[in-house]
């Protein structure tokens, strides 16, 4: 198994190979383009959310963010999706907050549907669990499923 190093010289080379250009240089005016997604695979979304669990009164249980993913988030995102642990900090009036987390990824077409079904999630968390905000990024991805 190739290690992170052999990983970049393989796709490194496989660019230079296929007359990718490489530029260490940004230009903020050139248009975002797609993922060029192979036969294998097709674009989707990959949707990260953070989930804070710190409240006002304690902290959401692991049976009721449990209850969460079945009830809120398995039922609009049926194909699959991953959780994971973390540990959140941020900056708010000059001092450092740090909170457990959940973090939440799926892999799921762009289409209303799917965006609707992320804001759903999100607004459900906030109100279940007196939350001010869920941290949302997406990103375009190529995959296969």
């Amino acid at each position: 198994m190739l290690g992170v190093n052999g990983r970049l010289v393989v796709v490194f080379c496989a660019g230079v190979l296929s007359g990718t250009t490489f530029s260490t240089r940004a230009d903020t005016r050139a248009p975002v383009r797609e993922p060029e997604c192979g036969t294998a695979s097709g674009a989707q979304l990959r949707t990260t959310l953070y989930f804070g669990l710190g409240r006002p009164k304690g902290t959401v249980s692991e049976l009721e963010w449990q209850l969460f993913v079945r009830d809120e988030i398995t039922p609009r995102f049926p194909s699959g999706l991953t959780v994971w642990d973390a540990e959140g900090q941020w900056q708010s009036q000059g001092s450092v907050g740090h909170e457990r987390t959940k973090v939440l990824l799926l892999v799921h077409p762009d289409s209303p549907a799917a965006q609707e079904s992320v804001q759903a999630v999100i607004g459900r968390y906030r109100k279940a669990f007196e939350q001010e905000s869920v941290l949302w990024e997406t990103a375009r991805v190529c995959a296969a499923l």
